[in-house]
């Protein structure tokens, strides 16, 4: 059982790392707090990549969704890497904590300005107020482990971040046609620091801990596309759009298809044993880890796509029906190709689990220029999730076959 769940916190604890082996270890309710708290971020991350989509200001919501979307989820990686090695569940921990869900707060405040004029002022500060507080964290860490090895790789991860938020605070100052580049090289920064850390000795992160908070995090970003695309459509069944409401249905019942099916494959395989074989090797790790965000992104995406999607079929926005269709299915074949290489791949053994996904993608791709093409789409990925789940059910009774 967790600390959190077993007993209440008390003022202080050594934080000398928890047990990467331990039994029954789960997310607690500070984390699962935590995760709720990016909700806010990624609902208005969706409403604004919606606008700027149904505006036709295509390379502005891209920017303003990489850019944001990029701070949203590493924030929200680091601090969940940390609790798994690090979770004390005292006061200065629960404090800290606290302080980094107000800066998530700050930096959803922030999103409309970012993608408006791309002003990432406020997202940035809101950044900045997690970072110090996990900072402090690290700083906290290496002083408990004095005396081992795990000191070093503290102190290299708070003096990584110090770095990097230093970065980020004079990207503000920095000339518009420096920008670009700036934020790149402080994207390679931030990849670098686990990297850079980790190396030297590994936290004593736990493996079904681990893939336990990523598949809660994509449950909560498939649920706020949920939560988006209902009330989307409702708004445009309140508007003032013309009576399709066959084409709506169409759109309705494929949406929930996709994220149906989208939940289906990613949660069809047991990750905290692939995590458990992967931190054998750290890049095969960090490959996991990292790809993930494409994970995260096509499912956040997916919403705002069916808001946009739903308009276009009740013709309350101008935007042409192709257009309105990859907004659904370009982050749908994204999310489907990231789950299968990171997710499913060393799980299937035969050639039809391993062309399954790869050829939906493609079939999703292609449903945009179909007529009724959400609806499409859905029953394209429902389709390939029964063959999927047939496919293993064949390869399971065939092992247990072998075995008699």
């Amino acid at each position: 059982m967790s600390e959190s769940g077993g007993r209440r916190a008390s003022w202080y604890r050594p934080m000398r790392g928890r047990d990467s082996s331990e039994e029954g270890r789960t997310a607690t309710p500070l984390e699962l707090l935590f995760d709720l708290s990016f909700v806010v971020a990624i609902a208005q991350l969706g409403t604004q990549l919606e606008h700027a989509v149904t505006e036709e200001h295509y390379g502005l919501g891209a920017m303003g969704f990489v850019f944001t979307f990029f701070a949203i989820w590493w924030a929200w990686m680091n601090f969940t890497w940390f609790a798994s090695a690090y979770d004390t569940d005292d006061v200065p921990y629960r404090c800290a904590t606290l302080v980094q869900i107000a800066g998530v707060l700050v930096l959803a405040a922030g999103v409309p300005r970012a993608f408006s004029g791309l002003d990432f002022t406020v997202p940035i500060l809101g950044y900045a107020v997690m970072r110090t507080a996990l900072i402090a964290q690290w700083l906290r860490a290496a002083h408990q482990a004095r005396h081992s090895v795990r000191r070093h790789t503290a102190l290299r991860y708070a003096g990584g971040i110090t770095v990097a938020e230093a970065g980020w605070v004079a990207w503000l100052f920095m000339p518009d046609g420096w920008q670009l580049w700036w934020f790149l090289l402080l994207v390679i920064v931030e990849l670098a620091v686990p990297a850079y850390a980790e190396h030297y000795s590994l936290t004593p992160w736990h493996a079904h801990h681990i893939s336990e908070r990523y598949g809660l995090f994509t449950i909560i970003v498939l649920g706020e596309s949920i939560t988006a695309a209902t009330v989307g459509i409702q708004e445009a069944l309140d508007g003032e759009g013309q009576a399709r409401l066959g084409d709506l249905a169409a759109v309705v019942v494929g949406g929930l298809l996709i994220m149906f099916a989208m939940w289906w494959q990613y949660f069809s395989v047991p990750a905290h044993d692939l995590v458990r074989h992967r931190s054998q090797r750290l890049l095969s790790l960090l490959a996991w880890g990292y790809g993930h965000v494409l994970v995260f992104a096509g499912a956040a995406a997916v919403g705002p796509g069916l808001v946009v999607a739903a308009n276009q079929a009740l013709a309350t926005n101008e935007l042409d029906a192709r257009m309105a269709a990859a907004a659904v299915g370009l982050p749908t074949a994204l999310y489907v190709l990231c789950v299968e290489f990171l997710q499913l791949r060393p799980y299937q053994r035969t050639p039809l689990l391993r062309w399954v996904f790869p050829a939906c993608a493609v079939l999703v791709l292609a449903a945009v220029f179909a007529p009724q093409p959400v609806l499409i789409m859905g029953i394209v990925m429902s389709l390939a999730v029964g063959v999927a789940v047939y496919g293993t059910g064949q390869t399971h009774a065939q092992e247990q076959l072998v075995a008699d």
